[in-house]
């Protein structure tokens, strides 16, 4: 299998991190490669990041399709312009978000997100209602942090636990979920201190849901429907 991953940032600062990450995940055979895209916003922390990135992650897209890769994961907790990835590629295509939420709800009955700042809340709401999922979306809770300023490993990890802690004391969720991808390598650390104070509570890491996701449904031989998914009609379009 090969999988391409996108970060919808600009520059080449996390694709070392990122596929490091990601190749821990996968299983043997796999093959990884990473590419930034080249026009947009060095992060995405609102819908006007997100609307900037999308001509470039939907660039590549196309290209990892003439590429011949198995599938696409898109690197943002916000699933930026997937489901117009969806329309213009025949292989499965995934954000950090829908998978995570989707192996949550399998854990636990309300799904708490860690997310990194407010400006992010109304994007995971919207998504949320998309999904139909905003029933069992029981908190956001947000630690403060850029995307940018997620390197700081102890900081990071503390802040999440304090949320964390806070959202399961409070009786606002059963899982939890990191909201965002930048938030690599902690949710083992983040699981292990939350049940060393209390119950056992799942922290699902949206990298690992991601790249799973998609490895089944290659191994399944499934794409996206072509009912809900439809091929853009042909006509000029500017890029």
């Amino acid at each position: 299998m090969h999988l391409r991953v996108i970060l919808p940032i600009i520059g080449d600062t996390f694709i070392e991190q990122i596929r490091t990450e990601v190749s821990a995940w996968v299983t043997a055979g796999t093959e990884v490669d990473v590419v930034s895209i080249s026009r947009g916003p060095a992060s995405i922390e609102s819908e006007y990041d997100e609307a900037l990135a999308g001509p470039g992650i939907l660039e590549r897209v196309a290209e990892a399709t003439r590429d011949g890769v198995d599938a696409i994961f898109v690197s943002c907790g916000a699933d930026p312009a997937i489901q117009a990835a969806r329309e213009i590629t025949d292989v499965p295509v995934v954000g950090g978000f829908e998978p995570a939420m989707l192996t949550a709800l399998t854990l636990g009955e309300r799904v708490g997100i860690l997310q990194v700042l407010p400006n992010v809340l109304p994007m995971l709401r919207s998504l949320a209602r998309r999904h139909a999922i905003a029933d069992r979306l029981g908190t956001i809770r947000v630690i403060d942090l850029p995307v940018l300023g997620l390197a700081h490993d102890d900081v990071l990890v503390d802040r999440l636990v304090a949320q964390a802690r806070a959202a399961v004391r409070d009786g606002e969720a059963d899982v939890l979920v990191l909201g965002c991808t930048g938030m690599l390598g902690v949710a083992a650390a983040v699981q292990d201190r939350l049940a060393a104070d209390g119950p056992a509570v799942p922290v699902v890491d949206p990298t690992a849901a991601a790249v799973q996701w998609l490895e089944s449904q290659v191994r399944m031989r499934l794409t996206a429907s072509r009912t809900t998914y439809r091929t853009p009609p042909a006509k000029e379009r500017i890029a």
